[in-house]
């Protein structure tokens, strides 16, 4: 395994909070296979799916974003608030 491999990995296993390699990969896949689609287990992936919405409304949300790529493997949550004048 080359060096640059193996800072991916250490990263993998960090970002994806998984003890071991194998499940950080498996979280990963998962995570791109349900982003990208196009295959026979995930036909409609949810960038195509974000990007439709988006050109369809005109534009989004944070919190429409959020909905879309949220998944297990790496759950999203949008919160918005503003306000006027001091808090």
């Amino acid at each position: 395994m080359t060096d640059t491999r193996e800072r991916r990995i250490e990263y993998l296993l960090e970002a994806t909070g998984e003890k071991t390699k194998s499940k950080a990969l498996d979280r990963a896949a998962e995570f791109y296979l349900q982003m990208r689609g196009d295959t026979a287990a995930v036909p409609n992936g949810a960038f195509v799916e974000l990007m439709e919405k988006a050109e369809r409304q005109g534009s989004v949300t944070p919190v429409e974003i959020a909905e879309i790529l949220d998944t297990d493997e790496l759950p999203v949550v949008a919160k918005t608030s503003w306000s006027v004048g001091s808090e």
